[in-house]
């Protein structure tokens, strides 16, 4: 077995293009290393519907550049095999470790293979990526990003002609392709013949569209503090508000370059704990100076996500993160005041308060989806879609995917439209739950180390279902993987929970399902509580949380974690 391992590695490290990997797995095999060896050779990195994501690092188990020139070559055998030979695909990036030269990979493959491959010019947001795709009648897009996951991290997402992401059972055919390829020596790859796009090709044309999302003569006074997380989407969200005729935001300095080791922050993402520290800091500074803070807008690194803080007096830090649910009903409020039409969308895990926002407005149709904008981005008719992970589509037309850039336009525009009247993005939320509901959504997210304990808590409550939640029924319990005339199968567990006797929660939802991105297990909790009137609006919010704080703890107990 050792002998088999350093032979598999040697084998590796013989083909790696890589002088970084090659010295890294050098080391390795000359200390004999197994424990390391093993766990970088236990198998490939799988190619999903979430393109390739993984840590860094030698060896078929990580992101690096063998793993990623078989990628691009089995998406181009994919691809001529579709009819689309001669084709153009276009490949962006972000700013992480290694993002460029898989980009630069990437293009020699795809020319080496027949196809024809423009490069953005400069590390740029996926939103971009994911226009320029559509803009310029590409076959497919490729985007090498890790989104927010962690800086030792790096991904490869895929998108097809349509400008949406792959889906079954494109995933598996390519899957095969890769599999095909016996040795990186029979892939050919050129030094030159790929087109590196110009930024007004793409940049300035996706600038020009971003126009499309707001309406002619609308309030443009919000004042915003923006952070984009030490990522790439500081210049053309500041861009983009210049343009509409905003203020400049007020960007938070430290995490305003792009900067892969992403210093500031635990993980570069605005849900996780600390994340948004110094952007309140940043406010609550400028406030002090006597300048007015409307909202805090933040990216994530490769800026398709949008989060909003509003402010908070009653907290010590004096501003609330709103949650995804929130913003996407905020956005769909919104966007059914400006008379859109066509299906708004959202997904299982989704509050389902935007179902009873479409439901109140007229010609307005509602689907859900399964978990991404992969599913989201094929809704027929879609005029907006929006994930509870900070993901909102508002601008199908250009941009079939999570856009960070044109949502915290939208998010803008409606801060600033409320203004002029005297309100605020919080006295919008109140008068939703008064209509419709207190719509309280939170998640109980377990990250492990152990891949193997998600699995043994899947099994677990599979086998014995929670009858009972926070001292609600259990009325109906879904095994997701089953599939079912509305979803395809996944991987997951739906629970309907009953009210209570007294009417003070006329339903709940639970929804248990492993992360496709990331080493997690995440469950999303919605409780809804009437609300007669204002006044009662504090009791319902208590009442929730209690509720919610109740389902956590019993749901953690039934799963085992």
């Amino acid at each position: 077995m050792e002998r088999d391992l350093i032979t598999q590695a040697q084998t590796w490290l013989a083909e790696d293009p890589d002088p970084e990997t090659r010295a890294e797995l050098s080391q390795l095999i000359e200390a004999r290393d197994l424990t390391e060896l093993a766990g970088r050779f236990a198998g490939t990195l799988q190619f999903g519907t979430a393109g390739l994501r993984g840590e860094l690092g030698a060896g078929p188990m990580r992101m690096n550049r063998s793993v990623v020139i078989r990628a691009a070559a089995g998406l181009a055998a994919y691809l001529k095999k579709q009819g689309h030979s001669g084709g153009t695909v276009v490949i962006g990036y972000d700013a992480r470790y290694k993002s460029a030269d898989f980009a630069r990979d990437t293009a020699a493959v795809m020319v080496g293979a027949g196809l024809k491959a423009a490069l953005l010019p400069k590390p740029l947001p996926t939103p971009v990526l994911a226009f320029a795709i559509r803009h310029l009648g590409a076959v497919a897009g490729i985007e090498v990003t890790a989104s927010h996951n962690p800086p030792r991290d790096n991904g490869y997402k895929v998108y097809l002609g349509d400008g949406s992401q792959i889906v079954p059972p494109a995933d598996a055919e390519i899957a095969a392709e890769i599999a095909a390829i016996a040795s990186l020596n029979d892939v050919p790859r050129p030094d030159a013949g790929w087109e590196t796009l110009g930024e007004d090709a793409v940049v300035g044309a996706y600038l020009e569209r971003t126009d499309a999302v707001l309406t002619a003569g609308s309030a443009r006074d919000a004042r915003v503090v923006y952070t984009p997380m030490h990522g790439v989407g500081r210049d053309v969200l500041t861009a983009a508000f210049e343009r509409a005729g905003f203020p400049a935001p007020t960007v938070v300095a430290a995490q305003a370059d792009p900067d892969p080791d992403f210093p500031t922050v635990a993980f570069p993402n605005p849900e996780e704990p600390g994340a948004m520290d110094l952007s309140f800091a940043t406010a609550r500074d400028a406030v002090a100076r006597g300048e007015s803070v409307d909202i805090i807008i933040a990216n994530d690194p490769d800026a398709d996500r949008c989060a909003v803080a509003v402010p908070a007096p009653e907290t010590v830090e004096g501003w609330r993160m709103l949650r995804g649910d929130e913003v996407g009903a905020l956005l769909a409020e919104h966007l059914v005041h400006k008379a859109a039409r066509g299906t708004f969308a959202t997904t299982i895990v989704s509050s389902s308060l935007l179902s009873r926002i479409a439901a109140a407005a007229a010609g307005v149709p509602y689907e859900e989806t399964l978990t991404g904008f992969k599913w989201l981005s094929r809704v027929d008719g879609m005029r907006y879609a929006y994930e509870e992970a900070l993901g909102y589509c508002v601008d199908p037309d250009g941009v079939r995917d999570k856009d960070g850039i044109t949502a915290a336009l939208l998010v803008a525009e409606l801060t600033a439209e409320l203004k002029e009247s005297g309100r605020t993005l919080s006295d919008l939320l109140d008068d939703l739950a008064i209509e419709h509901g207190l719509h309280a959504t939170d998640q109980l997210s377990v990250r492990v180390e152990d891949l193997s304990l998600i699995g043994a808590a899947m099994r677990q409550l599979r086998e014995a279902p929670p009858a009972v939640l926070a001292g609600l029924h259990v009325v109906s319990a879904e095994d997701l993987s089953k599939g079912s005339e509305a979803l395809p199968p996944t991987d997951g567990l739906r629970y309907q929970l009953a009210g209570d006797e007294a009417g003070s929660v006329s339903g709940a939802r639970v929804i248990v399902r492993p992360s496709g991105t990331e080493p997690k297990l995440k469950c999303y909790l919605e409780v809804v509580v009437p609300v007669a009137s204002a006044v009662a609006l504090d009791d319902a919010r208590a009442r929730a949380a209690s509720v919610l704080a109740a389902i956590k703890a019993d749901l953690a107990g039934a799963a085992g974690i």
